[in-house]
């Protein structure tokens, strides 16, 4: 019953930190990531509470749903934190920007090939 649980959070927390991420970047990637990655993710997040809720009861579903939330809140922030002590803002941005249009130019390159 507790390795159920466990899948069940680690279920939450992987597809609810992957829907977090499409916040990070900007309106053109951001757009991409909610077509092809979120949707994905949202699918996953309803199909772990769907099985939260056949294996456990509404309240151990709910809490656990809480607690994933928690945990990818806390991680982003913490992150955040450790980021920005680490590198300049600049080079954050840098690095961001690297990401995004990696992120579009894989995509077309899936949609092409």
């Amino acid at each position: 019953m507790i390795i159920k649980y466990i899948s069940f959070l680690i279920g939450i927390i992987w597809s609810y930190s992957i829907i977090k991420t499409q916040s990070i970047f900007s309106k053109k990637a951001g757009i991409i990531f909610k077509l092809f990655i979120s949707k994905v993710s949202w699918l996953t997040l309803i199909a772990a509470c769907y099985f939260g809720y056949k294996n456990f009861s509404i309240h151990h579903t709910l809490i656990g749903v809480l607690i994933g939330i928690a945990i990818v809140h806390l991680g982003f922030y913490f992150l955040k934190k450790f980021l920005i002590s680490k590198f300049s803002e600049q080079n954050l941005l840098l690095i961001k920007s690297f990401f995004e249009y990696s992120l579009i130019a894989w995509v077309i390159y899936y949609i092409f090939f």
